[in-house]
């Protein structure tokens, strides 16, 4: 393996551990929030400043990657999104469908999609 080699395999996987930092960062900012929930108001008010400003570097050095978290909760669910549906088999084809939750997010880089995400879908509201 020669030099050029051996620096693109490193830079792949650096790349490859920021984006799992990135992804078990998200996950553990999901179930902050639901503990934050069972707080009092001001411990809450604190704890999300500081959960906020850790999640405000992560996304500083995903940028400084060319990278970013894409959140589709909400959104009409299109076959074509760069996230894997894990209920779709629950609803039939002609039914309009919400992505309900994201369990792993999509990252973007500056050329497209770098990981696609997991998400779990609903019935649209009529």
């Amino acid at each position: 393996m020669d030099e050029t080699e051996l620096e693109s395999t490193d830079a792949e996987a650096m790349r490859d551990s920021v984006l799992s930092m990135a992804v078990e960062a998200w996950r553990f900012g999901r179930v902050f929030d639901r503990l934050l929930g069972r707080l009092d108001a001001g411990e809450t008010n604190r704890y999300r400043s500081q959960f906020n400003w850790f999640m405000k570097k992560v996304e500083d050095s995903l940028n400084g990657a060319g990278l970013r978290i894409v959140n589709v909760e909400g959104q009409p669910f299109d076959p074509g999104m760069a996230a894997t549906p894990l209920n779709i088999d629950e609803f039939d084809v002609s039914e309009p469908l919400v992505v309900d939750q994201m369990l792993e997010p999509i990252i973007m880089g500056g050329n497209g999609i770098v990981k696609t995400g997991t998400v779990t879908l609903r019935k649209a509201e009529q």
